[in-house]
């Protein structure tokens, strides 16, 4: 199973799920410019059915996925870093920041993402008056969207994912749902935690460099590198 045919299936049939009145879904993938880029990034990067290993975020934000479709992945990096043209502001979001220097560290783009998958607990986002929400920010949104979140994760483990361990980025409540729900479904043998990159750049952005390190480190020893 090639990677990009699956993971372009798998967005373009992506149905938002019904959340409280509130909360709204950022669903890009219908806008034609966004497809086309987000298209063109796995089409370079996953055109093949090498096994990956997953990282797992939270849900995309408005800033990164959320205008790219691409997760982690701003206006900026997609551009700069990615080679792909697009026609959004050059807005950056922190996380993506943080995210391309240590793919740099890693050995590169073409090596990251040859290595590793990365997908979210809700591969979309949400946001309450035009603020960034994540799902477990209130029991009710991740109630209503916790059905939608399994059938998603249990589509992407159909692909080639190496399932001894999976990277957790967050290592608060994202962690502690993700690992509620493993135990629940089995999809793992074990999740390992990695500081969330927003709460790097926001409040310990002075020691990026070794977090980037404690990244490699981890990926390293469960071999992932």
């Amino acid at each position: 199973m090639r990677w990009d045919k699956a993971i372009l299936d798998f967005y373009r049939q992506l149905k938002p799920p019904t959340v409280p009145t509130g909360y709204e879904v950022l669903y890009p993938f219908g806008d034609a410019t966004v497809w086309q880029c987000f298209s063109a990034f796995y089409e370079r990067f996953y055109a093949d059915s090498r096994l990956r290993h997953m990282l797992v975020g939270i849900n995309p934000g408005r800033f990164g996925a959320g205008v790219t479709g691409v997760p982690f992945t701003d206006p900026i990096r997609l551009k700069d870093a990615c080679g792909i043209e697009n026609p959004w502001p050059r807005k950056p979001e922190l996380s993506s920041i943080f995210m391309y220097e240590m793919m740099e560290a890693f050995g590169g783009l073409q090596h990251f993402y040859g290595t590793f998958y990365i997908t979210s607990v809700s591969p979309l986002g949400f946001v309450q008056q035009g603020k960034n929400i994540n799902y477990y920010d209130d029991r009710q949104l991740a109630e209503a969207i916790m059905p939608f979140a399994v059938q998603c994760m249990e589509q992407q483990l159909q692909w080639p994912v190496n399932r001894d361990v999976a990277f957790c980025i967050g290592e608060g409540k994202n962690l502690q749902y993700l690992q509620q729900l493993n135990a629940q479904h089995g999809w793992f043998k074990q999740i390992e935690p990695l500081a969330h990159p927003r709460f790097i750049m926001q409040y310990k952005r002075l020691e990026m460099d070794a977090y980037i390190a404690k990244y490699l480190e981890s990926f390293s020893r469960h071999g992932a590198s």
